[in-house]
C-alpha cells in the first residue's frame, strides 16, 4: 500500500448494474454497455461489495444511452479515505489497520451508512505500459463524534 488521502467524491448520477456476480444477472449486459463507453477521462466505475453481491457503477453523464435493465440511481457521495493498491497485493486486514490509524490520528471515523467502493485506476493502456495494475480502495468516513 502506499498512502491514504481523503477525497470528496460529489453526489451524482450514476448507472448501476444492480447486485449480483460477474457472468450473471445483468452483469454481463452491464459490462458490455461498459466497454462501449468513450470514458474520456479514467476511471468513472466503481465496485462495491453488497453483502450476497457485487453492484458495479457508472458515472451518468446527460445524454447517455442506458439499456432500460440498468439503473440510474442517485448516489450519495461524501468523504473516503482512499489507499491505492499495487497489483491488489495489500493483505485486506493490514490495509484496515492502516486506514483506521490514519482515521484516529486526523479525527475520523468510517462512515458504516454508505459501502466501501473500489476501483482500477489504470487504464488498461496504461497497465500494458506499466506491467501492473493500481487500485484504490474507498472507505467511507465521517468526522469523529
Amino acid at each position: 500500500m502506499q498512502s491514504i488521502r481523503i477525497y470528496e467524491m460529489p453526489s451524482c448520477k450514476m448507472v448501476s448494474s444492480g447486485k449480483g456476480m460477474f457472468g450473471e444477472g445483468n452483469f454481463p449486459l452491464f459490462e458490455e454497455w461498459f466497454s462501449s463507453q468513450n470514458r474520456g477521462l479514467f476511471p468513472k466505475d466503481f465496485l462495491y461489495w453488497a453483502g450476497d453481491g457485487f453492484v458495479w457503477l457508472y458515472l451518468y453523464e446527460d445524454g447517455m444511452t442506458v439499456p432500460p435493465e440498468l439503473e440510474i440511481i442517485d448516489f450519495q457521495g461524501g468523504l473516503y479515505a482512499v489507499a491505492t493498491d499495487i497489483d491488489q497485493k495489500t493483505d485486506k486486514d493490514h490495509m484496515n489497520i492502516e486506514v483506521d490509524k490514519f482515521l484516529s490520528e486526523n479525527g475520523f471515523e468510517r462512515d458504516p451508512s454508505r459501502p466501501e467502493l473500489g476501483n482500477i485506476i489504470t487504464s488498461p493502456h496504461a497497465q500494458k505500459i506499466m506491467g501492473y495494475e493500481q487500485m484504490d480502495y474507498y472507505t467511507p468516513i465521517k468526522a469523529r463524534q
